[in-house]
């Protein structure tokens, strides 16, 4: 009868203690959840999210948008862009507002020819993408539009045109031929070529016809250097012109180097207005999101 009761009185303890237990944990959790619910939590979180942010851009992948139509037919103005920042190494120029932190350029690489690269223009400091034609050591000239690279002319093959449609932010330059599509759409037309790097990579290039970069006589570039074109050749201030700000930017140097174009993450025709809904998705070029570069 005793050990009964004591039994009985054992558990009764037992589960005393175990409500007691449950209780002090749950206040504990409680207490513990107000606290990571404060103002002091949260704003550490922002600054933690904010330095991720700031890594990830500095030095895996950055966004750039196209502005011009200088690298048509590859590149369009209107796409957004991925551009990464560890192929040629790092330096204040991976940093935003070009943070005066890295000494030099550290973990520097070269470009290979064909490559696009963003880089800062050697004046103003902007942002540039050009293609990259010619490396340190290499002697470059242009005769009536053909790039002649270390003594041969790159092949030029003629392609069907290149034809885009017209758009706010895309008209039709000096060298297009304005005409209708099927349902009525108004498309530029321009004269469409395949160069080739030695070692055989490829891309297209537009002619607009005589122009006065036609023409740049025969230079090596010097160590730590790269010449680079825009693949729309008429409508491009780049290598062939001195450099000026707003303007061509020369022979340029490696360590201006930002990255190099990846991926195109989106694309739209500069038709969108911002109280239209609709028109953030209907002036979308769906086709060319997602294409590597």
């Amino acid at each position: 009868m005793d050990g009964k009761a004591h039994t009985q009185e054992s558990a009764s303890s037992s589960s005393l203690q175990s409500h007691g237990e449950s209780a002090n944990t749950s206040a504990l959790v409680a207490q513990r959840a107000a606290k990571k619910e404060t103002p002091k939590s949260f704003a550490l979180f922002l600054i933690q999210l904010l330095i991720a942010v700031l890594i990830f851009r500095s030095f895996i992948f950055a966004p750039f948008s196209i502005p011009s139509e200088s690298m048509l037919p590859r590149l369009m103005n209107g796409d957004l862009l991925l551009a990464a920042k560890w192929p040629y190494g790092f330096s204040n120029h991976s940093l935003p507002f070009d943070a005066p932190i890295i000494p030099g350029r550290i973990f520097a690489g070269e470009p290979e020819r064909g490559d696009i690269v963003i880089f800062k223009h050697p004046v103003d400091g902007a942002d540039y993408i050009k293609r990259v034609i010619a490396l340190p050591g290499d002697r470059i000239a242009v005769v009536d539009g053909v790039v002649i690279l270390n003594g041969a002319p790159l092949p030029l093959e003629p392609l069907s045109d290149f034809a885009i449609e017209l758009s706010p932010n895309t008209g039709c330059a000096w060298g297009g031929h304005e005409e209708r599509g099927a349902d009525d759409v108004v498309l530029c037309r321009y004269a469409q070529y395949r160069e080739t790097l030695p070692g055989g990579r490829e891309f297209n290039v537009l002619d607009f016809g005589s122009h006065g970069g036609d023409n740049f006589a025969a230079t090596i570039i010097p160590d730590g250097h790269m010449f680079v074109m825009g693949d729309s050749r008429d409508n491009s201030r780049d290598s062939r012109f001195a450099a000026r700000s707003g303007d061509a930017v020369g022979i340029v140097n490696q360590d201006l180097l930002v990255g190099e174009a990846s991926i195109i993450l989106w694309s739209s025709d500069g038709s969108a207005v911002w109280y239209n809904p609709i028109s953030w998705f209907s002036t979308v070029r769906w086709d060319r999101i997602g294409t590597l570069l």
